[in-house]
């Protein structure tokens, strides 16, 4: 009874802050815009918009892998450095988040435009300008750079809390450093691997303000559409719809990933 009291705080900001605004976001999206009617004309244009739901799952799943294949080594480093050095390359991981998402956002744009330090820099060698704004490229360095700290954390906390004498049994057994890490550092590691991904592709699948910035104005995502449903068109009934069938697109992944990761565990168990 106790603990039930104790989580009552938390169940009411769940109810107002979770649940309540999830059945605004359904009931906009079954009702008409004019009439407030009950209607599935929101959800039947979703076929129009395919291409840009395929396009915005692709780019951020490029951009989880990226995240990855780049913070896995550095996760894995600050893991076994000692606790020192630790705090120290713990805070320079943090020290970007601290700056507005907006100012990280603009200071690519300023390297990366056409006048921008990097072109101007390699037109002082006689290269370019390049096109490194304004397409895909763009879009997904933007999101790496800017959710990358989200991937390093949640491994940096799993691979530091590994027992250390699971690594010295392998060896004992005859196993060499890569056996080690396929066998025992990287199965051991997939709970951190998993909430990366799903903290990376989450923020990233339903971004709009990376893509309107380094994209330009022909690489929308579903985010950008989903904004300009509010802003411009103002139709709150269709960008209600494309919010919940994007919801439902990331529970999905979100769900294929731990089922995934349940295997795997599985399969070492075994």
């Amino acid at each position: 009874m106790r603990n039930r009291f104790l989580a009552t705080p938390y169940l009411i900001w769940m109810i107002l802050f979770v649940l309540v605004p999830l059945a605004v976001v359904v009931y906009f999206a079954f009702t008409d815009v004019n009439s407030g009617a009950l209607t599935l004309h929101n959800i039947a244009r979703m076929g129009n918009y395919l291409s840009i739901f395929i396009k915005s799952i692709w780019l951020a799943l490029v951009s989880a892998v990226i995240c990855l294949v780049v913070g896995y080594p550095v996760a894995y480093f600050i893991a076994k450095a000692p606790a020192g050095l630790q705090r120290f390359l713990l805070m320079l991981i943090i020290l970007p988040m601290c700056i507005s998402f907006l100012l990280r956002t603009m200071a690519w744009v300023s390297l990366l435009e056409d006048t921008g330090v990097i072109n101007n820099f390699l037109g002082m060698l006689g290269i370019g300008p390049l096109p490194l704004i304004r397409n895909n490229a763009a879009i997904v360095l933007g999101m790496v750079y800017n959710y990358l700290p989200y991937m390093i954390l949640p491994l940096y906390t799993v691979l530091e809390k590994m027992d250390p004498r699971l690594i010295e049994a392998a060896q004992d057994l005859g196993c060499d450093d890569m056996q080690v890490f396929t066998k025992v550092t990287l199965p051991m590691s997939a709970p951190g691997i998993v909430s990366g991904i799903t903290m990376v592709f989450v923020p990233a699948v339903s971004t709009f303000y990376i893509s309107k910035k380094l994209g330009g104005t022909d690489a929308a995502l579903i985010g950008d559409v989903i904004e300009s449903q509010f802003k411009a068109a103002y139709n709150p009934n269709f960008g209600a719809a494309l919010s919940l069938v994007l919801m439902i697109l990331i529970f999905i992944c979100i769900g294929l990933t731990n089922r995934v990761s349940g295997d795997e565990k599985g399969a070492m168990l075994v």
